[in-house]
């Protein structure tokens, strides 16, 4: 299963180039980056851990590569995504949010039906990496 999060999900994996042009583009923008990791990519945990703050003052590509790198060195094995803010309106709105790693393994998620009183049914979405198992062992 292929997580499909973030502006370039359906496309494949971008490049360290591709990725380094895209930061290119939001910092001409004036946008703030952000990098944020996490071993449970369910759609409604939109709240990833951050990796150290926001880059406000950064306006350089290669520095938030190195960034980057970084977190992929801390975090091989999860997700780690670039999110970009716009504060042109008084407050950081996300604009733009794209994966920049992945774990080798990716769990995925299964569909869980419920059946309650009068036979209504239910379904929700439940990550394989919300196993019992501790954090960094769950794929």
């Amino acid at each position: 299963m292929r997580l499909t999060q973030g502006t370039f999900s359906f496309l494949p994996d971008l490049s360290d180039a591709q990725i380094s042009r895209q930061l290119d583009y939001c910092l001409s923008r004036g946008w703030a980056v952000g990098i944020e990791h996490t071993d449970d990519p369910h759609p409604r945990n939109t709240y990833w851990e951050m990796f150290g703050n926001p880059m406000f003052d950064l306006r350089d590509a290669a520095g938030i590569m190195t960034e980057i790198n970084a977190c992929r060195r801390t975090f091989p094995r999860e997700y780690i995504r670039v999110t970009a803010f716009d504060s042109t309106h008084g407050t950081e709105s996300v604009v733009l949010s794209f994966i920049v790693n992945r774990p080798e393994n990716e769990p995925g998620f299964r569909l869980v039906r419920t059946e309650g009183e009068g036979r209504k049914i239910s379904y929700a979405i439940e990550s394989y990496a919300a196993q019992a198992k501790p954090e960094g062992m769950r794929y």
